[in-house]
């Protein structure tokens, strides 16, 4: 999808990062509590004319509470990896909240002045979780286990300009608040996008219009893309993510309260609170390879075998574009599903996972399992590939078919 390079760069001007994801990072269940009945009654506007505002708005401060909700409709034994009990507790790295995030509700404190200083705050109960940026410094700090993240930039980073926050490898991942996640939309929009204007709405008791994103393609999962847009400023205020089956939205990220005025100086400083457990950004942390998307399938007792190890291929291609885009990774499996599941020896947690992969299909690629979400499907095939993406089941068993 072509990318609209003049929206991502003045989006980004103000994005707050946070712990996600992407992405991660990062649900009409909420609607109530941010829109009202019919709407403001605002002079009416084009799709191009909304998309200018936002990337023309210059705002670059702001401070305020905002909720974000994902409905994933994942398996039990994956939601609960996930940890859907809170961000606090254990390692502060930020990496390490960024699963969580993709279960469960949560409500967070925000703070952005300039693409320099932001924070963001995880509220859980009493304990809370809290990132700052500010200048050469990413921060993360975990109240309830009393352990704090630090990462710098280094001088060969300074010297390539790279000091911003932005070009953090930390900072890279922490990037999920509602103008970020719509600053990531807009620049994936293209050719296989329609985009239109939806109904007005009131996010935060501020009047908005809603720009609605939606598929050309058949297959996808994706029912549509609904932002939310100051009507003043062009600040996006609420992203919604919903499903092409209907019912409340797959991730639900919005204000509550927003306030547009420069947030005080302090807001960003942090000094590591007594007998707090630091943890230095190690140089490569974070860095991609080959064999990173099978280690959480290798993590399960007795499924290394399946995933390939470390001497497995990796090989990954991409199928389709747009909404439709499909990968295909070849693990080199050592063994197949099969193998797996007469096997008697196999730990109890590997049986347990291959379980919560759900229903079994047969085609011309031979026998395979897939998992089901609301957004996401992956098809294992018996002979070690695996068929990813944000497409239905059949869209899937299609792929494999095709590309065996």
């Amino acid at each position: 999808m072509a990318a609209n390079t003049k929206t991502s760069r003045k989006v980004a001007r103000y994005a707050v990062p946070v712990a996600v994801a992407g992405v991660a990072a990062a649900t009409v269940a909420m609607v109530p509590a941010f829109a009202n009945a019919g709407g403001p009654d605002l002079p009416k506007v084009t799709a191009q004319q909304l998309i200018e505002k936002i990337a023309a708005s210059d705002v670059e401060q702001l401070s305020g509470t905002a909720k974000i909700s994902t409905d994933l409709g994942l398996p039990k034994l994956a939601s609960g990896l996930l940890g859907g009990g809170g961000v606090t507790g254990g390692s502060a790295n930020p990496e390490d909240k960024v699963a969580q995030l993709a279960n469960g509700t949560h409500t967070l404190r925000v703070a952005a002045d300039g693409e320099d200083r932001q924070k963001l705050t995880f509220l859980d109960g009493k304990d809370e979780y809290s990132l700052i940026h500010n200048g050469d410094d990413v921060w993360g700090y975990d109240s309830k286990s009393n352990e704090v993240f630090h990462e710098k930039a280094t001088p060969s980073e300074k010297a390539a300009g790279k000091g911003a926050g932005k070009e953090h490898k930390t900072g890279d991942r922490l990037n999920a608040s509602p103008q970020k996640l719509a600053e990531e939309v807009l620049a994936a929009a293209g050719p296989t996008t329609d985009v239109s204007v939806g109904e007005t709405a009131q996010v935060a008791g501020r009047d908005a219009y809603q720009l609605v994103l939606k598929p050309k393609q058949a297959g996808s999962t994706v029912g549509s893309v609904q932002i939310a847009v100051d009507a003043k400023n062009g600040v996006p205020l609420r992203v919604q993510l919903l499903s092409a089956q209907g019912g409340k939205p797959i991730v639900d990220a919005g204000f509550t309260k927003v306030d547009f005025a420069k947030p005080s100086a302090d807001t960003f400083t942090f000094t590591p609170p007594k007998g707090a457990k630091v943890t230095e950004g190690a140089d490569g942390h974070g860095k991609g390879d080959k064999d990173g998307a099978f280690k959480a399938l290798e993590s399960f007792p007795g499924l290394d075998g399946l995933a390939g190890g470390p001497g497995g291929k990796g090989d990954v291609k991409v199928l389709g574009e747009g909404w439709a885009t499909i990968a295909r990774i070849d693990s080199g499996a050592g063994k197949s599903l099969k193998d797996l599941e007469n096997d008697k020896n196999a730990p109890k947690e590997a049986k347990q996972f291959l379980d919560s992969l759900g229903d079994k299909v047969n085609g011309s690629f031979g026998e395979g399992r897939v998992m089901s979400t609301r957004l996401f499907n992956v098809l294992v095939t018996d002979d070690g590939k695996v068929y990813a993406g944000a497409v239905t089941k059949d869209t899937l068993v299609k792929a494999a078919e095709a590309n065996k």
